[in-house]
C-alpha cells in the first residue's frame, strides 16, 4: 500500500521517522512520499525523512503537488496544530479522496466512494451539494434537452422515498397524470418521489431507486441503484442519466458530472468542507437561484471565487429557476403550490401569470409542511384548479384534495434559466459520449 506521510516541522524528526516507522508496521503502508506542511520549530536543514520531501506554498499546495507527482493509496497525516487546522484537513482530505487515496489520521479514516464501473452505455450524473437545490429540475431538464438532440435518454434515479426493488416508468409512453400518482399512493409508493416526477415531466423512461443514508463524501449507506443501473442497461435508451438525491452521489462511474448547489447556501458548504471533494469530482457547477432576495450578486461572485480557488477550471453557471406548467394553464384561477421560499413565490406567481396567462390566486411554498400546507390550503377560495410542483406532499396532500374537490391538478416543473446553459450541458454529453466510444 503506497502512502503519502504529512509532516510538519513542530515535531522533532527523529519522532516523526519513528512515526512513519510504526505506520508501515501497523498498516502495512510503504512511504513512497512526504509533504511538509510547514512550521519551523524543531525541523534541522537537512533533515532526512526516508522519502522524497515535497514543500509547497501553504499546506494544501504541498499535499496537492504530492498528489499530482505520486499515485498513492493512503494519505497518511502525521501532522498537527498550529501548522494546520480544521479548514485545511477537510481540503486534504478532498484532495486525498479525488485522488482514490484513504486520508487517515490518529483517530479519523476517510475513504473515497465506491463507485463502480457497471453502466454500460455512455453517463452522465447530476449530484447536488443538499436538499431543495434544484438537483432534480436540472435532472430532468438535462433528460428533455438530451431527448430533443436524439440521445434517447433514460434517467436512474435515487430517492429517500424509493421503491424497495427498481421500478421502470416508461414515461414516454404514458401521461404520468393525477390518477396514476394518486393509484401508486393507494399501492403504497412514495408518489411524489424523484422517479416519478422526472418521468411526469420530462417524459423519458426512468428507472426509480432509493438511498438511505449519506456519507461525508456522498456514498449512500444502502442503496438498490447498482440494480437499477443493471436494469438501465437492457433499456431501449442511449445514455444514462443519474440523479443524485440531496448531498448523496450514485455510487456508479460516470463519464461527466454536473453539481448543483444553490446560491442561498453557506458558500463553505460549497467549497468547503467535503464540498470541495464533489467540486473536484465534477465537470460543471450550476450555481441556482442566483438571484435576489436568495443571493445577492456580491455573494454570487464570492462562490464563483471560492469554487475557483479549489479547482480554477470548473466552469460555473449562475442560473435560476422559472414554473412551467404541463398542462394548459391559461384563463383558470389556480392555486400555486411549490417548494420555494416565500421571498421568491410572488415573483414566481408573477411569472406564471405573464407567461402562461393564468391568474394565482393563492400561493404555498409549504410542500414539504402537510400541516402547513393543510392550513394554507384551507384558506383557498375560488379556484379552478391546483397547480402543484411533484414533490413532498403534492400528491397525498394537494392530488388528494383536488380529487375530493372534483378540481383539476396539474403539474409544474422549474426551468433552469442560465447563460449559455443548454451548450454547456450538451457538450458535457457529447464528450461523455465521446470517450465512451473511444474507450
Amino acid at each position: 500500500m503506497r502512502a503519502l506521510f504529512l509532516i510538519d516541522g513542530e515535531h522533532y524528526p527523529p519522532v516523526v521517522l519513528d512515526a512513519m516507522q510504526s505506520v508501515r508496521e501497523s498498516m502495512g503502508a510503504e512511504g513512497i512520499a512526504a509533504a511538509f506542511l510547514g512550521g519551523t520549530e524543531k525541523i534541522k536543514e537537512g533533515t532526512d525523512y526516508g522519502v522524497p520531501l515535497i514543500s509547497g506554498k501553504d499546506p494544501v499546495s504541498a499535499v496537492e503537488k504530492a498528489l499530482s507527482e505520486h499515485e498513492v493509496d493512503v494519505v497518511v497525516d502525521l501532522s498537527d496544530e498550529p501548522v494546520i487546522g480544521y479548514r485545511e484537513r477537510m481540503r486534504i482530505a478532498s484532495l486525498s479522496l479525488a485522488a482514490g487515496a484513504r486520508y487517515v489520521g490518529s483517530d479519523f479514516e476517510l475513504r473515497p466512494p465506491e463507485l463502480r464501473d457497471v453502466s454500460t452505455k455512455p453517463s452522465l450524473a447530476v449530484i447536488g451539494t443538499g436538499k431543495r437545490v434544484g438537483k432534480t429540475a436540472i435532472s430532468g431538464y438535462l433528460a428533455r434537452l438530451l431527448a430533443k438532440e436524439g440521445y434517447a435518454p433514460g434517467v436512474v434515479s435515487m430517492g429517500r422515498g424509493g421503491p424497495r426493488e427498481p421500478e421502470v416508468i416508461e414515461g414516454h409512453k404514458m401521461e404520468v397524470g393525477s390518477a396514476y400518482l394518486l393509484e401508486a399512493l393507494e399501492r403504497g409508493a412514495h408518489a411524489a418521489s424523484d422517479y416519478y416526477e422526472t418521468a411526469a415531466l420530462s417524459r423519458v423512461i426512468t428507472v426509480g431507486c432509493r438511498r438511505c443514508g449519506g456519507g461525508l463524501a456522498g456514498e449512500p449507506f444502502v442503496s438498490n441503484v447498482l440494480e437499477g443501473a443493471e436494469i438501465a442497461n437492457g433499456l431501449d435508451t442511449g445514455i444514462t442519466v443519474f440523479d443524485g438525491s440531496g448531498a448523496a452521489m450514485p455510487p456508479v462511474a460516470v463519464g461527466r458530472r454536473v453539481l448543483v448547489a444553490g446560491a442561498h447556501q453557506d458558500p463553505e458548504y460549497i467549497a468547503g468542507f467535503l464540498g470541495a471533494y464533489r467540486l473536484l469530482l465534477s465537470d460543471l457547477l450550476l450555481l441556482t437561484m442566483s438571484e435576489e432576495p436568495m443571493a445577492s450578486p456580491e455573494k454570487v461572485r464570492g462562490i464563483i471565487d471560492a469554487v475557483a480557488g479549489v479547482k480554477p477550471e470548473l466552469r460555473v453557471i449562475p442560473t435560476v429557476f422559472r414554473p412551467r406548467p404541463v398542462g394548459e394553464v391559461e384563463g383558470l384561477r389556480v392555486a400555486y403550490v411549490s417548494t420555494a421560499p416565500p421571498a421568491v413565490l410572488n415573483k414566481l406567481s408573477h411569472h406564471l401569470e405573464e407567461r402562461y396567462g393564468c391568474e394565482v390566486v393563492a400561493a404555498s411554498g409549504n410542500l414539504s409542511d402537510r400541516r402547513m400546507l393543510a392550513r394554507d390550503l384551507d384558506a383557498v377560495k375560488g379556484v379552478d384548479a391546483y397547480l402543484t410542483e411533484i414533490k413532498a406532499a403534492a400528491v397525498d396532500v394537494v392530488t388528494r384534495r383536488g380529487s375530493d374537490e372534483g378540481k383539476p391538478v396539474l403539474y409544474c416543473d422549474n426551468d433552469p434559466v442560465g447563460e449559455e446553459l443548454d451548450a454547456a450541458l450538451l457538450e458535457l454529453a457529447r464528450s461523455a459520449m465521446e470517450d465512451y466510444t473511444a474507450s
